[in-house]
């Protein structure tokens, strides 16, 4: 969502400065969460150092999307100042999942929603994190266009339901866990 929402893997200080200058950034979504590592210490830094609200909003990768966190996330998008950049590790697969939930939570289609993951950001729809992928099928088949996305969240939507339904592939989450240590 150009001039609205943007997405990275974990920028370096360096590049969030650049991020911040080209697209006039004024909040950074950190999707990992508050882990305690060099990298999320030094952009929560240069986000202050930039005068950038710092948020962080934690997803998982390869577990059923939580409803209280697709809520709390959409309170987030609602009052956040904008432009902001939302990251994960890879920037492939929480920050597909949020900028997905974005594109719903402005009245667009799953199949936009799904659009944001892509080989191109090297995500796997076959292993682990395919979940995130099956979580907009599940609002595609069940709700899409009868009811409201995040109604639909409020009142059907079952995580643990989901997560028992979904199957990956062996030989993809090895390449994405192993190969290419997504987290």
């Amino acid at each position: 969502m150009p001039g609205r929402l943007y997405r990275s893997n974990h920028p370096t200080p360096g590049r969030l400065a650049r991020a911040a200058r080209q697209y006039r950034l004024r909040t950074v979504i950190n999707l990992r969460g508050e882990k305690s590592n060099g990298s999320t210490a030094l952009s929560a830094a240069t986000a202050q150092r930039l005068g950038l609200d710092h948020v962080f909003m934690a997803f998982e990768s390869r577990g059923a999307p939580h409803r209280d966190r697709i809520l709390r996330f959409h309170d987030i998008y609602r009052t956040m100042r904008t432009p902001a950049l939302l990251h994960c590790k890879a920037g492939a697969d929480r920050a597909a999942l949020a900028a997905g939930l974005a594109i719903l939570f402005e009245g667009g289609t799953t199949a936009a929603a799904l659009s944001q993951f892509s080989w191109r950001h090297l995500h796997f729809s076959r292993s682990g994190t395919g979940i995130l992928d099956a979580f907009f099928l599940r609002y595609a088949a069940d709700a899409e266009g009868r009811k409201p996305f995040l109604d639909w969240v409020r009142e059907d939507y079952d995580e643990a339901d989901l997560f028992r339904r979904f199957e990956a592939d062996g030989l993809s989450s090895f390449i994405n866990d192993w190969l290419l240590a997504r987290e």
